[in-house]
């Protein structure tokens, strides 16, 4: 018979087995604790991300954006303090659990500082503000009501690069995939409203200045013809002088590229990259200033060419614009009728001003006259009001985002505001995120036949691997396809249209020009044409470029396919950037899946 325990043993452990009882209890508890306030505060981030989830596009109009911010402040700052006691704190040590609390107290402390230190303050000065007074009225904008959001935008902005930083820096490698997939949807949120504020924050910076408020401002507009196509869009068929003062706004001169000298050699030094590849074209006429892809140097070869024409006279900026983005335009002014009794709508604009015109005027000279007197109408429409203010920012923000509005300034400091932005113009950029190709058309043919030309971009990664960064090597091929769909008559066209055979192609031929630019780090693998014609290029601020020339008879059409190679680990998605032509492009990309 086994003896029975000294009375202290049993003591002991009984204490032992209360104890055990307790730290079980304790722990119940602490899950318990948890699991409640986590559910609670997954409630109300969802509620905040349902309210949010607008935010960005709404703070083109930051009035409309101040109920959105009142709706999110409540759900952010309850889960905030839902995650945040000391129990929670003292469970993100533990192993496997405590990343995820971790991820999730991240998340609802910087959504909640968003709300309440970020938004509130434009909300705020916001809650007086209507973009009706973005809007010019009897030709001028009111600037106070740009400055009066000034360093609220900027508050913005910099509140939501914080916290997009801080989630963005959470390691998801040891979280589950729900609390992953909510990380990176909070992620992608603040990246779109970063996006948004940080455009807004540029904007109230900007325009003040650019209108004139420190002083008279004159800028050079390009209005490019996307039927003559050049690398950023087309030729700058027309030109003129737009005047600001204290945001008061002036047409003062309209010009046509005829009345352009050609220059005997570059106005501007091109550089020893930029002339192997394009010659010299660029810098001795205006209608080439286009042909790189890099609008900073376009504009300030258009500037050079606006002083040598016009005494010495500097502007203090380049501006331009495509028929495209007026038909965006239109949608906020309305039909706008010419002198001529045409009527400018957003079906027909573009094909108005880039062909019928050509059939209608033979002489250069009465198309001048006919495209003068339609950017006088739309400006003088924009500029004394009765336009729709909604859709005007809407369609600045689309021509924009297409490309099809530049801004180039020769101030600086607004210079560097701009110099990341689409309204930038600039070569393609790759980032930890996307690789980008560019596309770069140009016509040879001396005509205004790409009104009848597509083109068309695919880019594929052909083989790849992405590591446990989320990084990728591999190849990649990117393929343009440009057609000629020219009637088959096209031979009988006006001589302004076809060209007239002036630069040695038969009438209704195209002759393209197109350059490809690889992504910044990539090697160029291989190059091939359905039609077995070659290559060229070079290399232009560290991107390999590739060079081709094609002449296509109408119904014609011809692919060239470049393959690439990155071995250095990037970004994971490849994307195309193309010359904005006629048609709006779709968005052509591909991201790397390693099993």
């Amino acid at each position: 018979m086994t003896s029975p325990l000294p009375s202290s043993a049993r003591t002991a452990g009984r204490v032992f087995a209360w104890i055990l009882a307790g730290v079980l209890i304790a722990a119940v508890l602490v899950i318990a604790w948890i699991g409640v306030r986590g559910a609670l505060a997954y409630g109300h981030l969802r509620d905040a991300q349902a309210a949010a989830s607008g935010v960005g596009s709404q703070l083109s109009d930051p009035a409309a954006a101040a109920d959105v911010v009142a709706d999110i402040a409540p759900h952010t700052a309850a889960a905030h303090d839902l995650t945040s006691d000391p129990v929670w704190r003292l469970a993100e040590g533990v192993p496997w659990i405590g990343p995820q609390l971790s991820a999730v107290s991240t998340v609802a402390a910087s959504l909640d500082d968003i709300a309440s230190t970020a938004l509130a303050p434009l909300a705020d000065a916001a809650s007086g503000f209507s973009v009706e007074a973005l809007t010019p009225q009897g030709g001028r904008i009111d600037l106070t009501a740009i400055t009066q959001i000034q360093d609220a935008a900027h508050t913005a902005a910099d509140g939501i690069t914080g916290a997009a930083a801080s989630v963005s820096a959470i390691d998801r490698a040891p979280l589950l995939s729900p609390v992953r997939d909510a990380v990176d949807q909070v992620d992608a949120l603040l990246a779109e409203t970063g996006v948004a504020t940080d455009a807004l924050s540029r904007a109230t910076t900007l325009l003040p200045a650019m209108l004139g408020a420190e002083g008279p401002r004159n800028y050079l507009v390009l209005f490019q013809n996307n039927a003559e196509w050049r690398s950023l869009g087309g030729i700058p068929g027309a030109m003129a002088l737009l005047h600001t003062d204290g945001g008061a706004l002036s047409l003062a001169a309209q010009e046509s590229s005829s009345d352009y000298s050609r220059y005997d050699t570059s106005v501007l030094p091109l550089g020893d990259e930029i002339t192997p590849i394009y010659g010299e074209r660029p810098g001795r006429w205006i209608q080439n200033v286009t042909q790189v892809p890099d609008f900073a140097v376009s504009a300030a070869l258009a500037r050079e060419m606006w002083a040598r024409e016009h005494g010495g006279q500097q502007v203090d900026g380049v501006i331009a614009l495509d028929p495209v983005a007026l038909s965006y335009l239109l949608a906020a002014t309305g039909p706008i009728e010419l002198p001529t009794g045409d009527v400018l709508t957003t079906e027909s604009a573009v094909p108005l001003l880039l062909n019928e015109v050509y059939h209608r005027y033979e002489r250069p000279a009465d198309q001048d006259l006919f495209f003068a007197g339609a950017a006088a109408m739309v400006f003088d429409r924009l500029s004394n009001g009765g336009v729709d203010p909604a859709a005007l920012v809407q369609a600045l923000g689309r021509a924009g985002d297409e490309r099809r509005l530049l801004l180039w300034s020769a101030h600086e400091d607004e210079q560097a505001l701009l110099a990341d932005t689409t309204l930038a113009g600039g070569l393609p950029v790759t980032d930890a995120a996307t690789a980008r190709f560019g596309v770069y058309l140009n016509d040879g043919t001396g005509s205004k036949m790409d009104f009848y030309q597509t083109a068309t971009s695919t880019v594929t990664w052909n083989e790849c691997s992405v590591d446990t960064s989320g990084l990728a090597v591999g190849d990649a091929t990117m393929s343009v396809t440009i057609a000629n769909n020219a009637p088959a008559d096209a031979a009988s066209l006006p001589d302004y249209i076809t060209g007239g055979g002036n630069f040695g192609v038969p009438a209704g031929v195209t002759r393209t020009v197109a350059y490809v630019y690889l992504p910044e780090g990539w090697e160029l693998a291989d190059a091939t044409t359905s039609d077995g014609s070659g290559f060229g290029g070079g290399m232009h601020a560290g991107r390999r470029v590739v060079s081709l020339s094609v002449d296509l008879a109408p119904g014609q059409s011809m692919t060239a396919a470049i393959t690439a190679h990155t071995s250095t680990a990037g970004a994971p998605t490849i994307e195309v950037v193309s010359t904005p032509t006629i048609t709006v492009p779709e968005q052509v990309a591909s991201t790397c899946a390693t099993p």
